[in-house]
């Protein structure tokens, strides 16, 4: 016999091995915004190379469909939050890759395909937060001025106190527009992504579960979940916040997001997004709904972990901003609660490095894959076009 007798295994047959994986040149590990667009970036360099998507999950399995659908340009509180724990140089320079990053998905897919809504958003400061929303008073000017020639702007965060009264929340004393903020309809994205590598030959296949590899002079090595060995000249992981799971000396760790939605609320009165407490916790309007999600800030060692879920202590926090704040004396029924894994580090900046001679890696999001995961992507496939 040639090979082991392995009885239940679904084994490829030599028809399935010969059409669809034999001869790959780069092999992509996740189907998330990141990985996809490596996978463009890839054939636009190299029409003739084959490139394969692999995707553990029965749908890009992690954040690419499970966020707000927030452009992630940045509260202003969230860039002060930033700035205590890294040199401003470095936040600003990540907040003009998080605008050029939706730029570049923008001219790539198109406003209209993913229904981009360049409603701006609004940062929520409670009474409690007089001291924060004092501090991004004081830096608010500086920072308008850096990124006028980036936005076009004079004032990209205005204060818009006015406006408070038009959207019915209770007790919210201060509102600091983002003029630079938009949304997207993130499931619409994720089909248009999809489709345009399709439409380069780009081979996609879900439900396959890469476990480990083996790297040779020439070739690389992928060991599957389903048993299978394959194998092709160079290789991406863009797995993100499930990067440590294949190489966990990265500086990768999944943190878990909880998003709830209501049923349709008659009457909603606003069309941009919200954030509150430095961007943990956000909320949209979508199709007459209320899209809510954050509070891993309650519980950050919890929410480290890469398995899908919500938890009691989130999921009422949730529930208490929506009925108190949002909508106070209104009660609407939720429709549904899901969780996505995102990946963060020491450093808010993503990785995209060399991993070896024949694997590179794009991974580490930080919560902004809207924003950045074109950029990343494209990165992070051409660290891959001399192997």
């Amino acid at each position: 016999m040639t090979e082991d007798y392995r009885p239940n295994t679904y084994s490829l047959s030599y028809w399935e091995q010969d059409t669809f994986f034999r001869g790959i040149d780069t092999i992509v590990l996740g189907s998330g915004i990141v990985g996809l667009n490596a996978a463009i970036r890839l054939k636009e360099l190299r029409p003739k190379h084959r490139v394969v998507v692999l995707e553990r999950g029965p749908l890009p399995i992690g954040a690419s469909t499970r966020n707000a659908g927030v452009a992630c340009f940045g509260s202003l509180s969230e860039l002060m939050d930033d700035a205590a724990h890294r040199p401003v140089e470095e936040v600003l320079s990540l907040a003009e890759e998080r605008y050029r990053g939706l730029l570049r998905l923008r001219d790539r897919l198109g406003d209209e395909v993913m229904d981009y809504r360049p409603y701006g958003g609004y940062e929520l400061f409670l009474p409690s937060e007089a001291e924060r929303y004092a501090a991004c008073i004081d830096i608010m000017d500086s920072y308008n001025r850096e990124f006028s020639s980036l936005t076009g702007r004079p004032d990209t965060y205005k204060v818009t106190d006015e406006a408070i009264k038009n959207f019915g929340f209770a007790g919210i004393e201060h509102l600091i527009f983002n003029q630079a903020e938009g949304q997207i309809h993130t499931g619409k994205m994720m089909q248009a992504l999809l489709a345009k590598a399709r439409s380069l030959d780009v081979q996609i296949y879900n439900g396959v579960e890469v476990t480990h590899w083996e790297e040779e002079e020439k070739t690389v090595s992928l060991f599957t979940a389903q048993g299978w060995k394959l194998q092709c000249r160079s290789m991406l992981v863009a797995t993100n916040g499930f990067a440590a799971r294949l190489l966990p000396e990265l500086q990768v760790r999944p943190a878990r997001n909880q998003v709830m939605i209501t049923q349709p609320v008659p009457g909603l009165r606003f069309k941009a997004c919200f954030h509150y407490d430095r961007g943990y916790y956000y909320f949209r309007q979508i199709d007459g709904r209320i899209l809510l999600g954050g509070g891993r800030i309650l519980d950050v060692e919890g929410e480290t972990t890469d398995s899908f879920g919500t938890t009691p202590l989130i999921r009422d926090s949730l529930i208490d901003l929506l009925h108190h704040l949002i909508l106070p004396g209104q009660r609407v029924e939720i429709d549904g609660w899901w969780s996505g894994i995102m990946g963060v580090g020491d450093q808010k900046h993503p990785i995209v490095k060399r991993y070896s001679d024949r694997i590179a890696v794009a991974v580490r999001l930080g919560g902004m894959g809207v924003a950045i995961g074109s950029l990343v992507g494209e990165r992070g496939a051409e660290l891959l076009t001399d192997t």
